[in-house]
């Protein structure tokens, strides 16, 4: 199963502190934001890579950020081309790109990298692997409002989903759904040619609703909370966090 990080965004929500500096290398207290995330990841037996899919104006920083790291599990960085917000390829694209870049043809996990998680992927992965499809994750979420924000699914007894809409005025649901998902290597051609087919670019939410709408999908319910670093007030609300040792 390769690993593949989606990190080709411009983060200009955050202004000058990430104008000519990647989000996902960011410091929470003394690991980055992405160190964090790989450090859970990297300890589970099925990933055998980590492939970052960047842009060509953060790649360089990437790269230099590799050297100094000493993962059981190798790391790609992969250089989408862009160099501006304008003219991004967009989350599913890079996928897309780095898939046909790299000849994968493998189990793959796909996450953002500017998140906080208080949880192991490897329990994404075992329930994949224990429902024998591609999975997406889900949380219950009360709030209307942030329901109209975000994915939002439909789900069986069995956690089998039936339905998925994209920022629903009315939503059918309280799942809502965070931007991880597994993606089997029996689905990678549907996944391959999903743009052509009028899937969305922009956010990996839209892959999700479309493979939803082509084959069979599971949902796994976080066993804890994340943190989303979307905005300059969370990413030093999570600093504050990290410095009292509360993350």
């Amino acid at each position: 199963m390769k690993n593949i990080v989606i990190a080709a965004g411009y983060a200009t929500r955050l202004g000058e502190l990430t104008k000519n500096f990647p989000k996902p290398l960011l410091k929470i207290g003394k690991n980055t934001i992405l160190g964090r995330m790989l450090d859970d990841i990297d300890q589970i037996p099925e990933i055998d890579e980590h492939i970052i899919i960047t842009n060509h104006k953060f790649a360089g920083i990437f790269e230099d950020w590799k050297k100094d790291l000493h993962y059981s599990k190798p790391i790609t960085i992969v250089d989408d081309g862009t160099e501006t917000n304008e003219t991004r390829l967009g989350a599913v694209c890079d996928l897309l790109f780095a898939m046909d870049k790299l000849h994968i043809d493998d189990d793959l996990l796909v996450v953002a990298a500017d998140n906080l998680l208080f949880f192991s992927f490897s329990e994404f992965v075992k329930f994949a692997q224990e429902k024998g499809t591609s999975c997406i994750m889900c949380h219950e979420q009360p709030s209307i409002e942030k329901l109209q924000r975000t994915g939002v699914v439909e789900l069986d007894a069995e956690m089998k989903v039936l339905g998925m809409e994209e920022k629903p005025q009315v939503p059918k649901s309280h799942w809502a759904v965070p931007p991880f998902y597994i993606y089997l290597k029996k689905d990678l051609d549907l996944v391959r040619h999903s743009v052509e087919n009028g899937c969305g670019k922009d956010a990996p939410g839209n892959l999700a609703h479309y493979m939803v709408e082509h084959t069979t999908m599971h949902a796994w319910p976080m066993s804890a909370g994340r943190f989303d670093i979307g905005s300059l007030d969370t990413y030093y609300e999570a600093c504050d966090l990290a410095r009292t040792g509360k993350i």
